[in-house]
């Protein structure tokens, strides 16, 4: 049995270069790091020896940073060309992190197709007469992970386009595309920012990531503050002061402060001081997600010039409405490439809701259920383990999701011979290039060799992916760390990736290191 917190609620395949051949400068600060990796004993010719050198340096380097040899847990396998797969406590339930991200992502390329869309429907249950559309305007939200301002502004103008200046009527959200029932689990963050991206959850009436970019510039006027969009729920009281022209100073040196009214409004007030020229920006998430997009809307048609006389409401749209116009979400493999590059938590958890609502089964009331049960029959029908994983929100921000590193390597496997396969790696971040891995191994020569989605959370960090090492043979890798602290887990998962790369495992034989065991529950 398969763990569902339902809390608040082999040969290998060739395929074609996508990686580009890494050069031979290695840093000294990285060299040293990882000397006891590379010096192997050359005059072992057995696979097996070679199997177990190298694993037993990474595990004794690893036991030697997190002084724990449960710490740590490694599976990799050679894809296509000679290597001998590794495994370092492959079978413990791990706590993930932001890996899960690949079995949401992977899943929906499969079960959705990549050229699955969202569709966001305007329409309206009266007449347009002359100027005026005398009737209410509903807006019926299909899940689209990235409704952006930019694309609401675009479809929203046309309105204007058809001659309208009025709308004699009321503005309804219709959010009935997801079920939900109960609510979300709840993530316990260890920050001091409850209001930050990150945390946004998911919802049918998601628009625009249901986030403010608040900016304050400071210039010889003093200091101006402004928020995008500009909302009038929202109102800035700006303290921050300006001051001589100088070294522009980090965003943490700057307070935000939210104050929420009776009212339903909220005052962000900021304080700090700024050079003059200089200027310093935060995205904050301070509103329902029904009262910003009502807001997010009506903003936008007072800025095409567009009057809407009613009220804000929720509701189902009637069966008689008519449609007058409608915008349409980039491609599902423009959305996976979001999630992964840069890891968003809202996006990811809004794709399982998405795979529960096209799959809900009819007696089913939670998207969010339903879409894990999908993806567990998924994996199962691949042949895939799927004994006491626990996916939860498919974003991996949650104490409470676990996988192994087995099951893990045994997804990227199948990953690497699906028809989607590219979609999937062009997603994820390039080592020392871009995204969530564009700051790691720099300056070791392993620029732009692996494509690897990392992980992060209190006391848990973790790397999932492909790299290629220097003979050219691809090895698909799962590494995680749960200790605590585990502040010192990037240093020893960077070493895993460097050591498969400059002294891959190499051999004829198999070597595995002992595994833990896995209980099944249900949570």
């Amino acid at each position: 049995m398969r763990r569902v917190n339902t809390a608040a609620g082999n040969g290998p395949v060739s395929r074609p270069s996508f990686f580009r051949r890494s050069t031979l400068a290695v840093c000294t600060a990285l060299t040293l790091a990882v000397s006891p990796v590379l010096k192997a004993d050359t005059n072992e010719s057995s696979g097996l020896s070679a199997g177990k050198i190298w694993s037993s340096k990474v595990r004794d380097y690893a036991q030697k940073s997190l002084r724990d040899e449960k710490a740590l847990s490694v599976a990799a396998i050679p894809l296509n060309g000679p290597g001998i797969e590794q495994f370092i406590n492959a079978d413990a339930l791990m706590s993930p992190g932001s890996i899960m991200k690949l079995v949401t992502t992977f899943a929906a390329l499969e079960i959705l197709g990549p050229t699955h869309s969202w569709d966001t429907d305007f329409l309206t249950d009266g007449d347009m007469i002359g100027d005026t559309l005398k009737g209410n305007l509903y807006v019926r939200f299909g899940g689209d992970p990235k409704l952006s301002i930019e694309r609401l502004w675009s479809t929203l103008r046309e309105l204007r386009s058809m001659g309208i200046t009025r709308i004699d009527g009321d503005l309804v959200l219709d959010g009935q595309y997801f079920r939900v029932d109960g609510g979300f689990p709840t993530f316990e963050d260890n920050g001091d920012n409850p209001h930050a991206p990150f945390l946004v959850e998911p919802s049918a009436y998601l628009a625009n990531l249901n986030l403010l970019h608040f900016q304050v510039r400071a210039d010889e006027r003093g200091t101006q503050a402004w928020s995008t969009p500009a909302l009038d729920e929202v109102i800035i009281d700006n303290r921050v002061i300006a001051t001589e022209e100088g070294r522009c100073p980090s965003r943490r040196s700057f307070e935000w402060q939210p104050i929420f009214h009776e009212d339903n409004r909220v005052t962000i007030r900021v304080t700090g001081e700024l050079p003059q020229g200089c200027r310093t920006t935060r995205y904050l998430s301070l509103l329902p997600h029904e009262q910003y997009s009502a807001s997010l809307i009506r903003s936008i048609l007072e800025e095409v010039g567009v009057v809407m006389t009613g009220e804000n409401l929720t509701g189902e749209t009637p069966e008689t409405a008519r449609l007058v116009m409608k915008t349409t979400s980039p491609d599902l493999v423009s959305m996976v490439r979001d999630i992964n590059k840069w890891s968003n938590n809202a996006m990811a958890r809004q794709l399982l809701l998405t795979i529960g609502a096209e799959n809900r089964l009819e007696d089913e009331t939670d998207d969010r259920v339903a879409g894990i049960r999908v993806i567990y029959e998924w994996m199962e029908r691949k042949g895939i383990d799927t004994e006491g994983m626990v996916i939860d929100n498919g974003a991996g921000l949650t104490r409470h999701g676990r996988i192994t590193a087995r099951q893990g390597v045994q997804l990227l496997q199948h990953a690497w011979d699906s028809p989607f396969s590219m979609d999937l790696l062009a997603s994820m971040p390039i080592i020392a290039m871009d995204g969530t891995m564009a700051r790691r191994l720099r300056n070791t020569g392993m620029d732009g060799s692996g494509r690897v989605k990392t992980g992060y959370l209190q006391n848990v960090r973790s790397i999932a992916g492909f790299t290629r090492d220097e003979h050219n043979t691809t090895w698909a890798v799962v590494g995680m760390v749960n200790n605590d602290p585990a502040w010192n887990g990037q240093a020893v998962l960077d070493r895993v990736l460097y050591s498969l790369h400059y002294r891959p495992p190499t051999g004829t034989a198999f070597s595995k290191a002992d595994s833990g065991s896995s209980n099944r529950a249900i949570q």
